[in-house]
């Protein structure tokens, strides 16, 4: 298989004492992250990785599941996906995600509907965080249709 277009996305972390770090990227806001509350040293009302992993994939999830509907020419009211990770200890006495759940709530025309559901299933597929873990992943997709045309209209993007 040839790469026809690669993409790099580098970050730095820096740690700022305890359990607390910085997470920087070029030209984006520097974003805190510690260890979850739960775990020994946590900090409450930080960014814990594991916060990141899921929001990573249901951003993720997002974002491919509006591509698939701009190229299908399908335009959305309302797109809302919540995410639950859930993480427990192993026999071998290290923690890990089990599974994470992802709910995703659409909003469209009657009349797009179908076309709505189809674009859900494959945007699971493609969505570059999904296809780079091995933690089991359960989508439910709610499409609902809507009375009223929303004032954001999607345009088609040209292949």
């Amino acid at each position: 298989m040839s790469i026809v277009k690669s993409h790099r996305f580098p970050v730095s972390v820096h740690w700022q004492g305890g359990r607390l770090t910085e997470l920087r990227a070029a030209g984006k806001p520097d974003l805190r992250v510690a260890t979850p509350p739960g775990f020994k040293g946590g900090i409450e009302g930080v960014w814990s990785p594991e916060d990141l992993l899921v929001g990573s994939l249901s951003s993720c999830y997002a974002v491919t599941l509006v591509a698939v509907a701009e190229r299908d020419g399908v335009a959305f009211d309302a797109l809302e996906v919540e995410g639950v990770g859930h993480v427990e200890r192993m026999a071998d006495g290290r923690f890990g995600f089990i599974s994470i759940e992802l709910q995703a709530r659409v909003e469209v025309a009657a009349d797009e509907v179908e076309a709505t559901r189809l674009a859900a299933a494959r945007a699971k597929d493609l969505c570059l965080v999904s296809i780079a873990l091995e933690t089991p992943i359960h989508l439910e997709v709610e499409v609902v249709p809507t009375s009223t045309r929303p004032h954001l209209e999607v345009t088609p993007a040209i292949r």
